[in-house]
């Protein structure tokens, strides 16, 4: 997701109740994963610019994360690994498509757009996720599901700003959409995922199997795999490609999982899924701060739509656990 989701907890986790100082100190944490996860645009551009192709710098992200997750993740089944193998597919789909499809496609996506354009096409899954349930169950939504995803398509629409000056690259659009899909195929797979799993163990090996899958990509020739020794421009200064790869693994990977789960286990998925909201923003605030990156007006505009739209869901959906339970 952009990985905002890594603040999702797989189904049937058991969501503590946080009160007072916990709940305040998980508010902080989940912004701070927000704003980790909203600057992985930003640093992926560095590496573009440097001469790395988007599967290059998408196959090292993931590998790197897996290696600093590796010792965390092991210490975290405690002998359990039996889990892993009766969730061997969900990890396998996890990182094939939540992960690995996910991440190429928004970084094919920035490498055409603008940060903050790719990411809020990217965040069209929730509407996407109610028309494959719609479609499934064939159940209608309730009239504010609709309401918040009409809203939504009309702020995708502002997006794109078709009648502005500057043109949208429709490649760049269909990439953006891709990310969408991959991000609605995480929340299912993650849906379905054996609650006794650690998050960090899903993490980790969606992680590695991402990585082996973009290696696998750029070597059958499918996409090419392109890294180089080059420097991007960084707020205003020329950074070396190591600089920019570091700052995408520690900061925009491990770091922004590691406190998108701390902070569901201190809030509740469900809060801090409101709270990953605020991902948008900061990615938009990280491409102008470092990147001289802003969507015009209309954009501005459309990403506020579709923003309110998938709260909209959201809230409409919570009202509905509330009325099951």
């Amino acid at each position: 997701m952009s990985e905002t989701t890594g603040s999702q907890l797989p189904a049937g986790t058991r969501e503590p109740s946080a009160h007072g100082g916990s709940q305040a100190r998980g508010i902080w944490i989940a912004l701070a994963s927000s704003a980790a996860f909203g600057i992985s645009g930003s640093f992926a551009r560095g590496l573009f610019e440097a001469g790395w192709s988007p599967t290059a710098a998408v196959a090292a992200r993931m590998a790197g994360a897996a290696v600093v997750l590796a010792i965390p993740a092991v210490l975290a089944m405690r002998g359990r690994w039996v889990l892993v193998r009766t969730n061997w597919l969900s990890i396998l789909l996890f990182g094939l498509f939540g992960v690995g499809a996910c991440q190429l496609c928004y970084f094919l996506a920035v490498q055409r757009l603008d940060v903050g354009v790719a990411l809020l096409l990217e965040y069209l899954a929730p509407v996407l996720i109610v028309l494959v349930l719609w479609v499934r169950h064939q159940k209608r939504p309730s009239a504010a599901t609709i309401a918040g995803t009409l809203l939504s398509l009309l702020g995708l629409i502002a997006v794109l700003d078709l009648t502005g000056a500057s043109a949208i690259d429709p490649i760049g659009v269909l990439w953006g959409l891709g990310a969408a899909v991959g991000l609605t195929v995480y929340f299912f797979i993650s849906a379905k995922v054996d609650g006794a799993l650690p998050p960090i163990m899903l993490s980790a090996g969606g992680m590695a199997v991402g990585a082996i899958t973009m290696l696998l990509v750029g070597a059958l020739g499918i996409l090419p795999m392109t890294f180089a020794a080059g420097s991007g421009s960084f707020a205003g200064f020329q950074t070396p490609w190591w600089a920019a790869l570091i700052g995408l693994i520690m900061i925009a990977t491990v770091f922004s999982y590691t406190t998108g789960v701390m902070a569901a286990r201190a809030l509740g998925s469900k809060v801090a899924s409101f709270i990953s909201l605020t991902e948008v923003l900061f990615a938009v605030l990280w491409a102008w701060l470092l990147l001289s990156e802003l969507p015009g007006l209309v954009q501005l505009f459309g990403g506020l739509l579709i923003v309110a739209g998938v709260v909209l869901v959201r809230v409409d959906e919570l009202r509905a656990l509330r009325k099951g339970q």
